[in-house]
């Protein structure tokens, strides 16, 4: 059992083992935070280890919350990067999409209304309008509506006054809102416009398309300038059609498709000779295809090998 003083300080002899119990039990936590926030698993799984290199090395007098105290050091972490990254990410060919991740919650999240809270928190077309908010409201953003942190403890992580962080909410909130498509969030009937939508484009078949597509549905391509996608949204049910019908989805023998579980929703993911190439995910709205995400980007890609 862990002994805490009766001022609720931790001593700092605690054995290794206990220090790293109690960090991995916060470890989804934390890199939920920082994928959130950063919308890169490599840079969050980089945000965590050095979190933990701090944790080791803190004099553990001074932590009288364990989580508060990681959650702080990580977010301050993932501020830093999130501010390097936004000036790099100024000079990325062609419209820039979160890093993928498998989000199957299986049995860990059972409650329906729950799950989709957590759905909606890491899904692509939330992560991408979070990318038009300053570091701090998106860091507020994430720790209040994502985790519903108090905003005293927010105020406490971000060393502002609560006054402060409950304007950046407010900020953060009607930006989201304002930017953020409303999709229907059914994953059966996603998965099945999915698999009609995906033989449709793999066949070229312009009608089948049309007949799924929103009629102002976009298309966004990631590849980083790295792989062939279109470096600019294409925009419109005929535009995308017309384009997907074109390329037929390079539908050549030697992809083998696999459907995943991807932020939140179902995607198909297109693996030549076992190494990812290709990820499509699309947003549905009133049983229609309102937009098409592909990621080509191998950099973006390479957490999916092996799955």
């Amino acid at each position: 059992m862990t002994r805490v003083g009766w001022d609720g300080r931790v001593p700092t002899d605690i054995p290794t083992d206990t220090l790293t119990d109690r960090f991995e039990e916060h470890r989804p936590m934390l890199l939920g935070v920082a994928y959130r926030m950063l919308g890169r698993a490599a840079d969050a799984e980089d945000v965590v280890q050095e979190a933990w290199l701090r944790w080791t090395a803190e004099d553990r007098s001074e932590v009288r919350e364990p989580r508060a105290f990681l959650v702080r050091i990580t977010t301050r972490l993932a501020l830093d990067r999130l501010r390097q990254a936004q000036a790099r990410r100024e000079s990325y060919v062609g419209p820039w999409l979160p890093e993928p991740v498998v989000t199957d919650f299986g049995p860990t999240t059972p409650d329906t209304v729950e799950r989709a809270l957590l759905a909606d928190s890491v899904s692509l077309a939330v992560l991408v309008v979070l990318e038009s908010l300053s570091p701090l409201e998106r860091a507020v953003f994430v720790l209040r509506e994502a985790f519903g942190f108090p905003y005293g403890e927010i105020a406490t992580v971000l060393d502002r006054s609560e006054a402060a962080v409950r304007q950046l909410a407010g900020r953060a909130r009607r930006h989201v809102d304002e930017g953020k498509p409303r999709y229907d969030v059914d994953p059966t009937e996603r998965r099945d416009l999915t698999e009609r939508f995906l033989t449709a484009a793999a066949g070229g078949d312009l009608g089948g398309l049309l007949a799924l597509l929103a009629p102002d549905a976009r298309l966004v391509g990631d590849s980083g300038g790295k792989a062939k996608t279109p470096r600019v949204i294409i925009k419109s049910a005929d535009k995308v059609g017309r384009f997907l019908a074109a390329t037929s989805f390079q539908a050549e023998e030697r992809f083998e498709l696999r459907f995943l579980e991807i932020n939140g929703g179902p995607a198909v993911l297109a693996l030549d000779g076992g190494v990812p190439d290709t990820l499509i995910q699309i947003e549905v709205l009133d049983g229609r295809v309102q937009c098409v995400y592909i990621i080509r980007n191998p950099d973006k890609l390479r957490g999916l090998a092996g799955l």
